[in-house]
C-alpha cells in the first residue's frame, strides 16, 4: 500500500498578489508626506490586486484618485514597471526607477516664493 500527498485543493497554481516591498514605500510615502505637509494631499489608499500593486493618493477621502501610483512586474523589461497615472486615465510618467517616475509629482510641490 502507498500513500501519496494530496494537495487539499488540486488545480491551477495562483499567484501572489503583487505589492510594493519596504524600500518602495518609504520613497513613495517619504513624497507623501511633503506633499501632505504643504496641504495638497489628504489621504491615502493601497491596494494589491494578483496582476499589479496600486497607491492611490486622495485630495479629500470620499472622492475619486487624483494619482495613482501603478507597480506592474511584468512590464519590468518593456516600458517599466512603475507608472504615475492621473485623474482622467492618462500615464504622466513610466519608467523602471520609482524616484525618477515620481519626480513628475514633485514639481507640483515646488512653488515661487514671493
Amino acid at each position: 500500500m502507498s500513500f501519496q500527498s494530496l494537495t487539499p485543493f488540486p488545480g491551477p497554481h495562483t499567484d501572489a498578489q503583487v505589492a510594493f516591498h519596504r524600500t518602495e514605500l518609504q520613497v513613495i510615502l517619504s513624497l507623501y508626506g511633503r506633499m501632505v505637509s504643504a496641504g495638497e494631499w489628504r489621504d491615502y489608499g493601497i491596494s494589491c490586486l494578483r496582476d499589479m500593486a496600486v497607491f492611490s493618493i486622495f485630495r479629500r477621502t470620499a472622492e475619486t484618485p487624483i494619482y495613482r501610483i501603478e507597480k506592474h512586474p511584468r512590464l519590468r523589461g518593456r516600458q517599466g514597471q512603475y507608472a504615475v497615472i492621473g485623474m482622467d486615465g492618462r500615464i504622466l510618467k513610466r519608467g523602471s526607477d520609482l524616484k525618477v517616475v515620481l519626480r513628475v509629482l514633485e514639481r507640483k510641490l515646488i512653488r515661487s516664493v514671493e
